[in-house]
């Protein structure tokens, strides 16, 4: 079952927050993770699904707003996607990205984009699975403040 996070998820979902920062080589922060996600919710920042399993969170999904100039509408940017080792393979993926989906249709948005790494192989398969096409008309560029973690 998938369903919007609401605040009172937030103490479980840091913790899936925190495996996720991890997988990415991130140190782990729980109290950080928490009150980030407690500012995103309260703040109306982002938009966050979950996956439950028996009441327990299994996984999130977390989507930022922008817009799209040349379309005039919004855009979201499906930023964190994440399950919990042990409930991979179930469909949970599927079932937050369906979400999010429905969450864009919703608001009118004119889609939905991500980035997955070159080696990410579960999410380049996962994505055009869930009908996301690789877009390869334009370069992707980044600046980074070096400062930053």
């Amino acid at each position: 079952m998938t369903r919007k996070a609401t605040i009172t998820d937030v103490y479980e979902l840091a913790e899936l927050f925190d495996q996720y920062r991890i997988f990415y080589h991130k140190n782990s922060d729980i109290p950080a993770a928490e009150k980030f996600l407690a500012e995103r919710i309260k703040n109306k920042d982002s938009e966050i699904f979950v996956a439950e399993n028996d009441g327990k969170l299994v996984g999130f999904v977390q989507l930022y707003p922008l817009f799209s100039s040349t379309r005039m509408k919004r855009y979201w940017l499906l930023n964190d996607l994440y399950v919990n080792e042990s409930y991979r393979g179930n469909g949970y993926s599927k079932a937050l990205i369906e979400e999010a989906k429905k969450m864009a249709k919703s608001s009118d948005a004119c889609g939905i984009l991500l980035e997955t790494g070159k080696s990410n192989d579960i999410g380049n398969k996962l994505y055009p699975a869930c009908g996301f096409e690789i877009y390869n008309e334009v370069n992707f560029y980044e600046w980074t403040n070096e400062y930053i973690n």
